[in-house]
Order: structure tokens, then sequence, then C-alpha cells
């Protein structure tokens, strides 16, 4: 008996359990088309170094195998200096810091964002820019990125 293909959803939370399993935080995790290539990014509060990643692939190469996970490329990495932020978590941990966001639909006319994340209430992201406080409602957020600091 042929063995179901984990696909979409199941792969997310697959990756998500076993790399927090491993005591780090997927941080994102992104397919090329066809699911070729697997990309996974992975942080710890104290940082990711190689040979962490080293580790996590080496136990996802074992896992993907046992779950029939069909792919030519694995990829661990640390998210970088420009983070995405995709949780609620990432918000809260993050205020203090400079944020660039893109909005899916336009708000007030306005689809991208800067400044300093000020915090999270009740879903709504606030960031203060240069001379106005926004309140952007997460659940709309299409993409946000931490702003590096040279």
């Amino acid at each position: 008996m042929k063995q179901r293909a984990v696909c979409g959803m199941q792969l997310a939370e697959l990756i998500e359990q076993t790399v927090g399993g491993l005591g780090y935080e997927l941080v994102d995790f992104e397919t090329s088309p066809r699911a070729r290539l697997l990309r996974v990014f992975i942080d710890a509060p104290e940082g990711v170094s190689i040979d962490d990643c080293a580790a996590v692939s080496n136990h996802l190469s074992r896992l993907f195998v046992v779950e029939n996970v069909d792919y030519d490329r694995l990829e661990v990495s640390s998210p970088g200096l420009d983070r995405p932020l995709r949780k609620a978590a990432d918000f809260v941990r993050y205020a203090g810091q400079e944020a660039q966001l893109r909005m899916r639909l336009p708000v007030n006319g306005q689809r991208n964002f800067s400044g300093v994340i000020a915090g999270l209430k009740e879903g709504v992201v606030l960031l203060q820019g240069t001379e106005v406080a926004y309140e952007l409602a997460l659940d709309q957020i299409e993409k946000a990125r931490l702003v590096p600091k040279f």
C-alpha cells in the first residue's frame, strides 16, 4: 500500500511542530512551484548558527523520508536582519524596532507603511510613523519585515 504524500498546510504544521520540538522557532516556510525547493527559516532567542541549521536540516530530511514528502532541495537558514514578521507574537517581541509593512488592501489610500512598532492591541498593530501613528489590522498585513540597523 502506497503512503499518501503530505501536502500544503499539513507540511507547514509538520515543519512547525518539528522545529518547535527541537527548540527553535519557525519564522517562515516557503516552497517553490511544485514544492521542489523547501526553504525553512528558523530562529532562537540567542540566534542560530550554521550548526543549528545543519541539525534542523538533517532532522527534517529524515522526517521527510518517513512522511513521504517529495522535494529536491531543502534549505534551512536564519531569517536574517530583515526578519519577516508573521505572527502576533512577533509584533510584541519586536516592539521598539523599525519595520516596513505592506497591507493587502489600501488603508486611507496607502498600502506601504514604515515606522517603529509600538505593540499590538486586540489584533491591531500599532506603528509609530515619523509624523503619525498607524493602527493596522494584523490579519490585513500582506508582508512585514524588520528594518536592519547598521
